[in-house]
């Protein structure tokens, strides 16, 4: 949960300071990453501490609010040579099920570096890991409390600690009595917190409290609002309390291992799981005398119980009621030791992964919903920031920064396009390079709204029904990645000077050694990504390319460019929509015999073309004998059969000959001359054992770090 990320960060950082290691600390939060380099350096020791729905998606090729373009690149990184934590796991829902596969999967379908999971809990039971694929050596070992552990006096303090119990006079919904109890209760000088189950009733709760006038600091605190205002009420919460103390209204996401302690605690009848958490939250060092524990359990009616339920089962609720009327203290050697349950929803399996390896959306732009495999069917978010925008954002528009995001459950989205349809909201469109209009909702959008619309309060988040303009919150930076949102077009290649495709080809193959050595890769994936390093830019020396380079420069080299000068206008290739020169170099490697993983790690290194070779609607088709445009000829990301690449010099004496490129590739089955078709390759190399969906993954996105670098090292950007 996002609560949690920062508090988490702040402790790495500080034990890493002290340790004097040269280790990264990356924070995955609401779509932005706030290190745009990390992801360039796997070869670095580095710590990602992010939320499920940030890193799950990412692991499963389909990143939320990140470039799709940068899918492959973090599928690569997250499934090899990684440690995964899962903290909490009581509160990761369906998430826990794919961590569990991704685990088993790794070991089977085989990865180039080793990957090993932990999944921790104070209430972590054994048959939740135990999904079809997970065997004992994807379980081993298990890290407890030891006898001379618990024998520390700062153990014992903690695991003896009073908290006495007693049940809440109001009951669940009534916010005004329950407000009235929470004043009388509260303690001056000391932090009192109350967890609800939904953010509907915190906010209610939290309206409650000042209309009573209570002196004490009251704090709202949920998951629906913006980085700035989460932070600032969460410092609120976690600072000493003053004179007349603290309030803190609180959903589930104070129960995510936030390092806090109240003197009294109201918490909302839960799960046994969720409650054992909550109560970790008062007299949590055993330092609190009087410490107390009000619990709110339901009302009366069988209707009214389903309905304040949820989100969870209305038996495990009652289960909790009738163990919580036994007991005078819930601290945690007066817990008893119960069973408990973990729906695993949807459970990811080995040819949903497979499948996830295609990144390519359908004929309608649509993608695979991973949203399933990462949280509970009814706990789907996506992500939105409010900006002043009247009409269509302009394509300038950058996009949307982690300050700025507030997640908001999928179903308030839809309600608001079906009930308010004057509310407009836009994402980006990668298919044609622009914002549009959102009229389908799916989890892991991110969506730009407009300021004047409303839908938020900067103290108590997300407000569905206010209509007041939302204050908009610019992003602090622009990751320099907005390249990477269209098909057309090459940013990356526009420079201010002139940098030729032999230097360019040497220093990438340069870099890919240097990963490839200080990863101590096999020899063969080493040779591998060295080569398609030289190779990958050879596309550009076909003359639609060349002649948008140089008419943006002056005094352009007689040798062929990889990077233009480019004073005036941005790099497109005219009449030829689309183009992608990794497609013509992936072609010209396969003409001149080079291996289907070296022509796939070429095609895929900005990760607009993977496994299969189709043309987009936009583009231009290639002129028949007659000259007009003849759809029958065969084309794709503007490439066209038959079309012809000059002598190219990539460095190091690799010349390669003028050559005539054949799109046969994109015809299903064998040709004749050519062989398989270009899905068939792409498929076989995924489905070797010697290779596999992870290993491919790491590769393509080796090449891509070794391109970035390079290019970073020359123009003076090195991280």
């Amino acid at each position: 949960m996002r609560v949690l990320v920062n508090q988490t960060r702040e402790t790495v950082e500080e034990v890493v300071s002290r340790l004097g290691l040269p280790t990264r600390t990356v924070v995955l939060m609401g779509g932005v990453d706030d290190d745009v380099a990390w992801d360039t350096y796997p070869e670095d020791d580095t710590i990602v501490i992010g939320t499920q729905d940030m890193l799950l998606s990412r692991a499963l090729n389909r990143g939320y609010g990140m470039s799709r373009f940068r899918w492959p690149l973090h599928f690569g990184l997250l499934n090899n040579d990684c440690l995964w934590i899962v903290d909490e796991v009581q509160l990761v829902g369906s998430g826990v099920a794919t961590t569990t596969q991704l685990q088993a999967l790794r070991r089977k379908l085989g990865s180039v570096r080793p990957v090993q999971t932990s999944w921790m809990s104070a209430t972590l039971q054994d048959d939740w890991l135990r999904t079809v694929d997970v065997e004992d050596v994807d379980l081993q070992g298990h890290e407890r409390l030891e006898s001379d552990d618990i024998a520390n006096d700062e153990v014992q303090r903690r695991v003896n600690a009073q908290k006495t119990a007693a049940r809440a006079a109001a009951a669940m919904g009534d916010a005004k009595d329950l407000a009235t109890e929470i004043v009388i209760a509260h303690r001056a000088g000391t932090r009192t917190l109350v967890v609800v189950n939904t953010v509907d009733r915190a906010r209610e709760l939290f309206d409650a409290l000042r209309k009573t006038k209570a002196k004490a600091q009251l704090v709202l605190l949920h998951s629906r609002f913006r980085l700035a205002e989460r932070n600032a009420a969460l410092d609120r919460a976690l600072a000493e309390p003053s004179r007349e103390g603290t309030i803190v209204v609180s959903t589930q996401v104070i129960e995510a291992g936030v390092d806090v302690s109240s003197a009294t605690l109201f918490a909302e009848v839960a799960p046994w799981a969720s409650l054992v958490q909550r109560f970790g939250r008062c007299n949590r060092r055993g330092e609190e005398i009087g410490a107390r524990v009000f619990w709110v359990g339901l009302p009366e009616g069988d209707k009214v119980r389903a309905k304040l339920a949820r989100p969870y089962e209305l038996d495990d609720l009652l289960a909790s009621e009738a163990a919580l009327s036994e007991l005078v203290d819930v601290g945690p050697s007066a817990l008893p030791k119960k069973e408990m349950r973990l729906d695993r929803g949807l459970v990811l399996r080995r040819r949903d992964l497979l499948d996830l390896f295609d990144t390519t959306p359908d004929l309608m732009g649509n993608d695979v919903d991973v949203s399933r495999f990462i949280r509970d069917a009814d706990d789907h978010d996506v992500r939105v920031c409010w900006r002043d925008v009247e009409d269509a954002p302009l394509g300038t528009e950058p996009s949307p920064g982690c300050e700025e995001i507030c997640a908001v459950p999928i179903g308030l989205v839809r309600r608001w396009v079906k009930e308010k349809p004057a509310r407009r909201m836009w994402t980006w469109d990668s298919l044609s390079g622009r914002w549009t209009q959102v009229e389908r909702v799916h989890p892991g959008l991110t969506l730009l709204l407009r300021a004047a619309d409303g839908g938020y309060d900067p103290v108590r988040g997300l407000d569905p029904d206010s209509e007041a303009r939302v204050e908009p919150v610019l992003p602090a930076h622009i990751s320099g990645r907005e390249e990477d949102r269209e098909h057309d077009g090459d940013p990356e290649s526009e420079w201010g000077r002139w940098y030729t495709l032999a230097q360019h080809s040497d220093d990438v193959a340069a870099e890919a050694l240097r990963i490839a050595r200080a990863l101590d890769l096999p020899k063969t994936l080493a040779d591998a990504i060295v080569t398609a390093g030289r190779w990958h830019d050879a596309g550009k020396a076909h003359h639609a390319w060349q002649e948008a380079a140089r008419r943006l420069g002056d005094d352009p080299p007689d040798d062929l460019v990889a990077k233009s000068q480019c004073r005036r206008g941005r790099l497109v290739c005219r009449g030829r929509r689309g183009f992608r020169h990794e497609l013509a170099s992936a072609l010209l490697a396969l003409a001149h015999g080079q291996t289907d993983l070296v022509s796939f790690l070429i095609a895929c290194h900005h990760g607009k073309v993977r496994m299969s070779l189709r043309s987009l609607p936009s583009e231009n088709a290639p002129t028949g004998i007659d000259g007009r445009p003849d759809p029958s000829i065969l084309h794709a990301r503007g490439v066209w059969e038959g079309d012809e690449l000059p002598e190219v010099d990539l460095g190091d004496h690799v010349i390669i000959p003028p050559t005539r490129l054949t799109l046969s590739y994109m015809v299903l089955g064998d040709d004749e001359v050519t062989g398989p078709s270009w899905s068939s390759r792409v498929l076989a190399l995924r489905d070797d054992p010697q290779l596999g969906p992870f290993r491919l993954g790491f590769l393509e996105g080796l090449v891509k770090c070794a391109d970035e670098r390079a290019s970073r090292r020359v123009e003076g950007k090195q991280a």
